[in-house]
């Protein structure tokens, strides 16, 4: 198929003709109108009861020193110093109100971009979350002076919007024109992504009540929402289906997820109704039915569909959306993701497995690893599958701990759009204004939504993350605190401050420790059994100072592209390792001849003396999460053309079976050998097999047993 161009090229093409002038100045506090929610209590809905498992509020954990705290203090200062008059300056303009001087941020939200307002709704969330976290009062002043005036806009386009808007609930930073022209099937980029934008706005809307209290966002948002249900409600489904089926332009974010949570705190029947009008039929049945039909479409388009499909499962009981979300989640999850917990090329799924064909400079959309990570959130709050928590790892600590730039900017949120995973490839920050940029300032002030979660029933507390944290469970009396240099390896340690009780503790064992997981009690060791991939519980009457330890040694692992197994990554642990390198076509990488009879990457990977970081073959591998601007490779070249066996070579071609496995993958996979008459063991089993299925001639066969003998491997 030929593919449309992306936004980020877009992008690329209009730099320089809309860079905007920043104000010198910030909003003074003094000057702000008061809050019209100050001193208001938080009304949040309750969880639903379809959930087993339940997130804490996020004001309710605390990170703790490290890596993360470091990436969230650099986004906070981005959040203090941005002036909101520029956020709320394409607002202003729209709604004929005076923009008091101020600039558009630039990128796409611009005096005249398609996609403007999309980037002020995410910096209310931003915001929002800043101020759950840290319940600075400064935080609070700007938020509530930036929902005022936003309410001040939906009235002015109500009264005298030119053209007048078909429902006073009607916000924007356009004119209701491009709304009207999805409806006549309009394609982009005639036409952005009305409803995407209006998703941002609304959920930001929608964070600013949530998470500050404020009761005018609530208002807002819900006469937004009455204004969707006036547009949509009177749409025949088969519009709808070819609205939602159009490539961007019909891109709508989670405005299913929006309106059902506005539903939750409304009651409104009208919130609801508008929700199930984005059902997107021919994806949705697919998906139900366990079709794949996502090679070709839109990444970011269609994932948020999914996590609005839980919600309205939640809402209606209806088991379709429920099946849809699971399945489209195994779809994308291991056939479509890259090393990092990223997916798509050019912002386009790919086909199945095909991971190192599509490898290039364009890979991994910041956007789509968000919105997998907050669909992983709901599908686990359904059914609590470790598997779930081992992709949201992965997601959180390789792509999006990674995609903030380790520089302060006041000016820029200074985040990835694309990640690529192609060789030599270098990662580009900035994004003010684009779809990253607005998700990529969220992603650092809610780094600790999922370290814990607690059961239902309040019974039992999940620990699915080992990040440095404190959490407070008033409901409980608990003051727990985590200690951790996660993502670098060590002992996490879990300290009961306060409280206690009857209570199951839940320590999710990672699927990458397959070094052992040893847990401890005020320095007593447990004996339950830790199998990689599942939770640990630990049941008693807990008391205050009571400590839990836990210790999983990281492990050096490759992964092998599901199309190419020569193609491949390195992992320590969670960690991605990436090679330096100034070359921009793959790094030839052999380990096979340094093997000891521990059968271990660490004979061919040695640290190299920073934490984190180890050298192999006269290269540099460093942590992907350190992020600069150096050349990388997250994916290499494997080379083991002979069977050799340290210096011992038998000449015989490594060959492959079918699946792509070589003898030597296949013989080091049974690792380790207790001793040199084990190794000899299985090699002649092996080579046994190797013969029955044709892959050696006998003479090959007896070549590789000679080798083996000669072989004097070290334990």
């Amino acid at each position: 198929m030929t593919q449309p161009p992306t936004r980020r090229n877009l992008l690329r093409l209009a730099a320089g003709s809309v860079a905007a002038t920043p104000l010198a100045y910030a909003v003074p506090a003094a000057a702000l109108p008061a809050s019209p929610a100050s001193g208001a209590a938080l009304a949040a809905a309750a969880p639903p009861v379809t959930w087993s498992v339940q997130p804490f509020p996020l004001g309710q954990v605390t990170l703790g020193d490290g890596v993360f705290r470091r990436k969230r203090d650099l986004m906070l200062e981005f959040a203090r110093s941005y002036p909101a008059d520029r956020i709320l300056a394409v607002f202003r303009a729209n709604a004929s109100l005076d923009t008091r001087g101020a600039q558009p941020p630039g990128g796409w939200e611009t005096a005249d971009g398609n996609l403007r307002g999309h980037f002020g709704g995410h910096f209310l969330t931003l915001v929002a979350q800043a101020y759950a976290d840290t319940r600075e009062a400064g935080l609070k002043t700007k938020l509530d002076y930036l929902v005022t005036a936003l309410g001040e806009c939906q009235l002015a386009l109500a009264d005298h919007g030119s053209p007048r808007p078909s429902h006073p609930g009607f916000l924007a930073a356009y004119p209701e024109t491009q709304f009207i022209l999805l409806e006549s099937y309009t394609t982009y980029p005639t036409i952005w992504a009305p409803y995407y934008t209006c998703h941002k706005i609304m959920r930001g809307l929608l964070d600013a009540h949530t998470l500050t209290g404020n009761q005018q966002a609530l208002t807002i948002v819900s006469k937004m929402g009455d204004w969707v249900h006036s547009r949509l409600s009177r749409l025949p489904q088969a519009q709808l289906d070819r609205m939602w089926s159009i490539y961007i332009a019909g891109e709508y974010g989670g405005m299913n997820e929006v309106l059902a949570d506005l539903y939750a705190l409304t009651g409104r029947a009208e919130h609801l109704a508008a929700a199930r009008c984005f059902d997107n039929t021919a994806l949705l049945d697919a998906c139900a039915d366990n079709r794949d039909i996502l090679d070709g479409r839109h990444a970011n388009q269609h994932i948020p569909q999914f996590t609005g499909y839980t919600r309205l499962f939640d809402h209606t009981g209806t088991t379709k959306y429920a099946s849809a979300a699971r399945n489209f989640w195994g779809m994308v999850v291991g056939p479509r993701t890259y090393s990092l917990g990223g997916t798509g090329q050019g912002e386009i799924f790919r086909a199945r497995n095909a991971i190192a064909a599509t490898l290039a400079d364009n890979n991994a959309e910041t956007c789509a690893t968000y919105n997998m990570l907050k669909l992983s959130r709901q599908l686990f709050f359904h059914t609590p599958d470790p598997a779930y928590m081992d992709y949201y790892e992965r997601g959180l600590t390789n792509h999006i701990l990674a995609s903030r730039r380790d520089a302060r900017s006041t000016t820029s949120p200074e985040v990835t759009y694309f990640v690529g995973m192609g060789p030599g490839v270098v990662r580009e920050y900035d994004n003010t204004g684009t779809c990253c940029g607005g998700t990529g300032m969220e992603n650092h002030t809610k780094y600790q939504d999922s370290v814990y979660f607690r059961s239902a029933d309040g019974n039992a507390l999940y620990v699915n993350l080992y990040l440095a944290s404190t959490l407070r469970w008033p409901e409980r009396g608990l003051v727990i605190d985590q200690t951790s240099d996660y993502p670098a390896e060590g002992v996490r340690t879990l300290t009961f401050r306060e409280g206690g009780g009857n209570l199951d503790l839940k320590l999710r064992v990672p699927s990458w420790a397959t070094g052992g997981f040893t847990v401890t009690v005020n320095g007593v060791p447990q004996p339950a059994g830790a199998v990689p991939g599942s939770y640990l519980t630990l049941s008693r009457n807990w008391q205050r100072g009571d400590r839990i330890t836990v210790s999983a040694p990281y492990r050096l692992r490759v992964e092998r592209a599901l199309d190419d197994p020569t193609v491949q990554s390195l992992f320590y642990g969670p960690v991605l390792l990436v090679a330096r390198s100034q070359a921009t076509t793959f790094r030839t990488f052999s380990f096979y001849k340094d093997f000891t009879l521990q059968g271990d990457l660490a004979a061919s990977v040695k640290p190299e003396g920073r934490t984190l970081h180890f050298t192999t073959h006269g290269l540099t591998l460093a942590p992907f999460h350190i992020a600069d601007t150096a050349r990388y490779h997250a994916y290499f070249r494997r080379s083991e053309p002979v069977v050799v066996f340290g210096t011992a070579t038998s000449g015989v071609p490594n060959r492959a079976r079918t699946d792509g496995l070589t003898f030597l993958d296949v013989l080091w996979a049974r690792a380790p050998f207790a001793s040199q008459g084990a190794f000899l063991d299985a090699v002649r089993a092996l080579t046994d097999t190797w013969l029955s299925q044709g892959l050696f001639s006998r003479t090959e066969r007896d070549a590789v047993v000679a080798a083996a003998v000669r072989a004097n491997l070290r334990r």
